[in-house]
């Protein structure tokens, strides 16, 4: 019985963040479309986003604490309520301005959302099944991101209906929280709670997702136009990145099941070099029609499984307190890849046509290069 609630429970919170990944990804495309059709600026649309990375950096170092005191289940309980109540507020606010704070405020309950159902998650599979638990979390994660504008499609971006469909699934959400679930362990809060700290205590972890933050910004902002720039068509760029994204949906489970059999940061480097070394043949796969697509299926699933084996590699290695803690560190280190990726990128393209690929594996390479002389040492 106690093997049959922790399972629910498991399916649960990764249910949960799936439904509600459709629902932020469905805003965000919602929020930077109506502020474009009020009339707003182009930097004042790219400020409004950048309130989101405040809302996040406001809340990471918070969060351990915050945790510890009133509980996992009720702090997640608490954003997902909150994104509801905010979301319904946007359209009932006519004046562009305020559209600032309210997107501060979906920063802070999404932080909590992802540090805390990684968590929750983490905590509620043993080592032996954790590559899998986690490739299902993130496969289930990415797959509400993709949706989340398909959904907007079908609701439209004109009226009331879009934001209540986004409200709508952040209730759904917090509903299958408080029936599926039970109250996991606390993890009382240990005072360590600065970013150096942890940086200190789980560098991978750290680098790993700033590398992987500021790739996926870099190439969901370029990745079109340098198709294009190479000949492609604007539907056909767009495809390559459609099928990179699905590449990174559908490979989690295998690379989760490679984690649960062979030394995590040893497959961290695998994949990091093979990340890199692919990203070095772009400029010639891109060239070769349908070879670029599968290219570029394979490419999204062996980048982002990084991301799934590091988050394997943490839940293995902490827990508690410790392992909250690190998530929020990790979502300011999140917010400083998605800054410097896409302005490194930008500056490439200023000297060479290949700034998207150039960068992309000269980042992954040398992270390799970290996890092999820092990290992985075989034992003599």
């Amino acid at each position: 019985m106690a093997i049959r609630i922790h399972f629910i429970s498991q399916v649960t919170v990764i249910l949960v963040a799936s439904i509600f990944g459709l629902g932020y990804s469905l805003s965000a495309a919602l929020i930077a479309l109506q502020l474009d059709e009020a009339g707003a600026s182009s930097l004042s649309i790219g400020l409004n986003a950048a309130m989101h990375a405040v809302g996040v950096l406001i809340t990471a170092m918070l969060l351990p604490r915050f945790s510890a005191r009133f509980g996992m289940r009720c702090m997640l309980l608490l954003s997902l309520l909150a994104t509801t109540i905010i979301l319904i507020l946007f359209p009932l606010m006519p004046w562009s301005w305020t559209w600032f704070p309210l997107r501060l405020g979906l920063g802070v309950a999404t932080e909590i959302l992802f540090v805390l159902s990684e968590t929750w998650t983490n905590q509620l599979c043993d080592d032996t099944s954790r590559g899998k638990v986690m490739a299902f979390y993130m496969t289930a994660m990415s797959s509400g991101f993709a949706a989340g504008p398909l959904l907007l499609s079908a609701t439209g971006t004109q009226g009331f209906a879009p934001w209540l469909a986004g409200g709508a699934l952040s209730l759904l959400a917090a509903v299958l929280l408080m029936l599926g679930t039970t109250t996991p362990p606390p993890a009382p809060h240990n005072g360590h709670g600065g970013f150096l700290h942890y940086l200190r205590l789980a560098p991978v972890a750290l680098f790993s997702t700033a590398l992987n933050a500021g790739v996926e910004a870099a190439g969901m902002s370029f990745l079109p136009l340098y198709a294009m720039s190479a000949g492609w068509g604007e539907n056909g760029a767009t495809q390559l990145l459609s099928t990179l994204m699905l590449g990174a949906i559908a490979l989690q489970l295998p690379i989760g099941w490679l984690a649960d059999r062979m030394p995590r940061e040893k497959l961290i480097l695998h994949l990091a070099l093979i990340a890199g070394i692919g990203a070095l043949a772009w400029p010639w796969l891109i060239s070769l029609g349908v070879i670029a697509y599968i290219a570029l299926f394979v490419w999204g699933g062996v980048f982002v499984g990084i991301y799934t084996v590091t988050l394997t590699l943490i839940g293995s290695r902490f827990s508690g307190s410790d392992l909250v803690g690190l998530y929020a560190a990790a979502g300011l280190a999140w917010g400083v890849g998605a800054l410097l990726g896409p302005s490194a990128v930008g500056a490439a393209n200023i000297l060479t046509a290949q700034g998207l690929p150039v960068v992309t594996a000269a980042s992954c390479l040398i992270f390799a290069v970290f996890i092999r002389r820092y990290v992985y040492r075989p034992a003599s």
